[in-house]
């Protein structure tokens, strides 16, 4: 038998980009592929990478310089956001093999499979579909992506999604739930709707409330999650949908600032008193609900006000976990071109103080729950040291002794303590 070829993944960024390369991996497996870590040799190396900010930047370009090291000369994928964004720049790198802009990662296969038949396929020929992935059956998660979305209209001061993404389009709804029942099949219990402004979903009509309902009605012993998403574009349909014994009571609604001066210059479409009445509605009617966010600190203008705003807020929400960006020029943005500019000093201490915001409302957040149940998706069992784990509904992490559990399925846990660790862990039992 011909030993396969291997092939390795990196992916930076968001779950969308999980997503795409949870499905590529699939694809390469179906077709015998040996799938292996990234610092492991191999004869392929596909980095999808991220320009979001500075940081991201910064690690694509590092994991790409370690892929074009290698002695053995592999074939070498660059594809992602940096790639939509800085094609030229990085075309300067010498050992790339081929550079794929997002439109076309859905044809990397097509590419790689070409290359190794001796076959000439530039990827100017390859097709644009922002759709067009195989099915992600066999991924390095217990939970399955579904994108429903990509691109956006939203143009903050800030971002460069709209220029690397491209404009916001909608994936048809018979699409997503014809993917969503292929993934329930194949065994996932747990399906996380991503998309770039997801919110702002709309194909023909129908919005992202009227899709989520629908998803819920699919049979299936699964639950829905929903991530990153924008303070805008659903209301109370969505609230009344929590209800559902399927949808996990957790957003991860993004915030950025709490500062109204600030969301008007980063061309946010709410402000703080709108983002205030999502959250208060919701936890009037789930107590326990989780809400995580994102933060951006020292944006342009951001003055020391402007900052205890955001922290009073964030402390009065309880954001059990805060992703905390020091704010990044993004080249051909409006914030580029802004005047006051915070230091580089100035913007690492309200990082920290951000970070330090987040442990603290995380604990508080855990600690709430004890002697409250969580359904666990087991994600882990440890049979030597006797114990599973995984994630509750409110996405939070929970560990026990494990019994019967069986990894991937769900188990019922009275949540009992807490661990005293860097990053808390809930511990329970099961019913």
């Amino acid at each position: 038998m011909t030993t396969p070829r291997k092939i390795a993944f990196k992916t930076l960024g968001c779950r969308l980009n999980q997503f795409e390369t949870d499905a590529l991996v699939s694809q390469f497996r179906r077709n015998g592929y040996e799938v292996v870590g990234f610092t492991r040799e191999a004869d392929i190396y596909v980095i999808n990478t991220c320009t979001v900010t500075n940081q991201g930047d910064a690690k694509s370009r590092k994991a790409i310089h370690q892929a074009v090291r290698r002695p053995d000369k592999p074939v070498v994928v660059v594809t992602g956001c940096l790639v939509d964004g800085q094609k030229e720049k990085l075309q300067k790198i010498e050992g790339v093999t081929y550079f794929a802009e997002n439109a076309r990662k859905t044809s990397l296969f097509q590419l790689v499979d070409a290359h190794f038949k001796g076959e000439t396929l530039s990827t100017d020929e390859l097709g644009r579909d922002l759709f067009g992935f195989e099915l992600a059956d066999k991924t390095f998660h217990t939970r399955s992506y579904i994108k429903i979305q990509d691109g956006c209209n939203n143009f903050c001061t800030f971002c460069i999604v709209p220029k690397v993404r491209g404009r916001a389009v909608s994936r048809p709804a018979v699409d997503i739930l014809d993917n969503i029942r292929q993934v329930v099949d194949a065994g996932f219990r747990e399906v996380v709707l991503t998309g770039v402004n997801i919110g702002r979903y709309d194909h023909e009509g129908m919005d992202f409330e009227r899709l989520v309902e629908q998803i819920l009605d699919l049979p299936g012993d699964f639950r829905v999650r929903i991530s990153s998403i924008e303070p805008e574009g659903f209301g109370e349909r969505l609230f009344d949908l929590f209800s559902h014994p399927k949808l996990t009571p957790h957003l991860h609604l993004c915030l950025q600032s709490g500062s109204d001066q600030i969301l008007l210059r980063m061309r946010r479409f709410y402000n703080v008193t709108t983002f205030m009445g999502i959250v208060n509605q919701v936890k009037n009617r789930y107590p326990d609900f989780n809400f995580t966010t994102d933060i951006i600190v020292g944006f342009p203008g951001e003055t020391n006000e402007d900052f205890n705003k955001t922290c009073e807020m964030a402390r009065e929400i309880g954001f059990s976990h805060i992703h905390t960006f020091k704010y990044s020029v993004r080249s051909g943005t409006r914030a580029e071109r802004m005047p006051d500019h915070v230091p580089e000093k100035i913007r690492q201490e309200r990082s920290r103080i951000i970070r330090d915001i987040s442990a603290e409302n995380r604990l508080n957040y855990l600690t709430s729950l004890i002697g409250k149940e969580q359904i666990v998706l087991v994600e882990k069992v440890d049979q030597r040291a006797r114990t599973a784990s995984g994630y509750g509904q409110h996405y939070v992490p929970v560990e026990f002794p494990a019994g019967q559990e069986v990894f991937n399925t769900f188990a019922r846990i009275k949540l009992t303590g807490i661990t005293k660790n860097t990053e808390p862990i809930l511990l329970g039992k099961p019913y």
